[in-house]
């Protein structure tokens, strides 16, 4: 069975950082896309950046060079560093595996971890 768990959410400042992990069990995904989602209250969930195989990434405008995706295959993990957050940024995070390319769609999906950055 596979499972998605991630962790490293929490409330954080408006310019603070915050990093969040997803660990993968129950299969490899070293030749899939990984990726991170969000849905904010009141909002759909929607992308905000993707890694693939080879490390290629692709990430939403709202956080592109504020944020970063990297993975560990050795570890099946994949994890979101979130630099100069701002409060919409605050949303549940939900890490997404077994994609086709980095913008998904992806097969699998993770419980969430909830990000709250105050003004």
């Amino acid at each position: 069975q596979v499972q998605l768990v991630e962790s490293g959410g929490g409330l954080v400042q408006a310019g603070g950082s915050l990093r969040v992990s997803c660990a993968v069990s129950g299969r490899t995904f070293s030749g899939d896309a990984m990726g991170w989602f969000r849905q904010a209250p009141g909002k759909e969930r929607a992308f905000v950046a993707g890694i693939n195989w080879s490390s290629i990434t692709a990430y939403a405008p709202s956080v592109k060079g504020r944020f970063t995706i990297s993975r560990d295959n050795a570890k099946n993990t994949v994890y979101l560093q979130m630099n100069s957050l701002k409060p919409d940024d605050t949303a549940v995070y939900y890490c997404a595996a077994g994609g086709a390319a980095p913008l998904g769609p992806y097969n699998y999906w993770g419980q969430g971890t909830q990000v709250t950055v105050s003004s």
